[in-house]
């Protein structure tokens, strides 16, 4: 198998916890596993690693697979029972049974009454920690997303100038990004103009913009099945004195958690240094979300910075850095760079400019 050396990563992990079986349901943890993607909307789809090595797919025949997925494959109809199927195969050799936060309960609690000798546990850390840690093929996919995005950003800043609706910008942003190679949007784009920027996760609308407004950009794209996503917050044609404090406030706090990264630091402590940057220059209730956030084949994967994280950073973990203020009735400001860590630091995988900008 073309990616058999997180498979093994995955083993070591199960090893570990005590697990003989893991069972993966999420669609984008088996993509990252087999490069191959599949919707299967209700009916069972399923990954299973053994540590015997027996490792098996067990797929509706509905699905179309059209090469050679490196596992065995169990098919089954709708005529059939799925559970009693995957029971036989987890009764076999299993005394310790995961299985990913993604199962419906459903199936859990069929496989549960089909297996009462079986004891089953939450195993997705045995995959979200490899997938945390992006290997070099991965690594290089989120530089050319990444630069992508930061293309695009000055493609946005351009329009901004024309005055488009909220709504406008996320229609044209999506075919910018197709003319530099990127296939869609990552997550829909947020575009906050004035006090729409105080929603940290604004729905757009109709608003046009207004002078004085600040203007929330945050957007990323997928290119070759990996996301961008970054943040940049203009002013439209004017900014306030309450908008300059509240901007540079927010820059020092985010540039100050970049610079404290390094492999074997709590990511705990990387929201801490910002979070309480913001809370001593005025806004801290108005910093009302954790710093950031892991992304890869998804934009929002396992694993976080906030108070409550436990993650060791490690070389090659990718994630996002935004910390933002958002005064109610007003505006909001956000910056948001993606940084990989690296074995002394970080690199930035963002280099748009973040100097506070008037757009005229």
């Amino acid at each position: 198998m073309k990616h058999d050396n997180r498979i093994e990563r995955t083993l070591d992990h199960m090893h570990d916890a005590g697990i003989d079986t893991l069972l993966i349901t999420d669609p984008s943890a088996i993509s990252y596993y087999l490069d191959y993607d599949n919707d299967p909307h209700e009916r069972v789809y399923m990954m299973a690693l053994r540590s015997d090595g027996n490792h098996r797919l067990f797929f509706n025949e509905l699905f179309y697979v059209s090469e050679d997925l490196g596992l065995p494959i169990t098919w089954f109809s709708d005529a059939d029972d799925a559970m009693e199927i995957i029971a036989k195969y987890v009764s076999e050799a299993s005394n310790l049974v995961g299985v990913d936060k993604n199962m419906p309960a459903r199936w859990l609690l069929a496989l549960m009454d089909l297996c009462p000798k079986v004891a089953f546990t939450l195993g997705s850390s045995c995959v979200d920690l490899v997938r945390g840690v992006k290997d070099a093929d991965e690594q290089a996919l989120m530089i050319k997303a990444s630069e992508i995005n930061d293309a695009a950003m000055a493609k946005v800043k351009t329009l901004l100038a024309e005055n488009h609706t909220e709504r406008e910008m996320a229609d044209l942003l999506l075919d910018v990004y197709k003319s530099m190679g990127a296939t869609d949007h990552s997550f829909v784009p947020i575009f906050g103009y004035g006090k729409n920027g105080a929603d940290p996760h604004h729905d757009l609308d109709d608003s046009t913009l207004k002078p004085g407004d600040a203007i929330i950009c945050d957007m990323g794209c997928v290119y070759e099945g990996y996301c961008s996503d970054m943040t940049r917050t203009f002013f439209y044609k004017e900014v306030s004195e309450k908008q300059t404090y509240v901007y540079n406030l927010v820059l020092k706090a985010q540039e100050a958690a970049e610079a404290a990264i390094h492999p074997g630091v709590k990511l705990s402590e990387i929201d801490k240094i910002a979070r309480d940057m913001i809370t001593e220059g005025g806004y801290g209730p108005e910093f009302n979300h954790r710093l950031g956030h892991f992304i890869g084949r998804m934009c929002h994967e396992a694993g976080e910075l906030s108070p409550a994280s436990d993650i060791i950073a490690e070389p090659g973990m990718i994630f996002s850095i935004e910390p933002g203020v958002y005064i109610e009735g007003e505006f909001g400001v956000r910056i948001e760079d993606l940084v990989m860590v690296t074995d002394d630091g970080i690199r930035r995988l963002n280099n748009f400019d973040k100097s506070l900008t008037v757009i005229d």
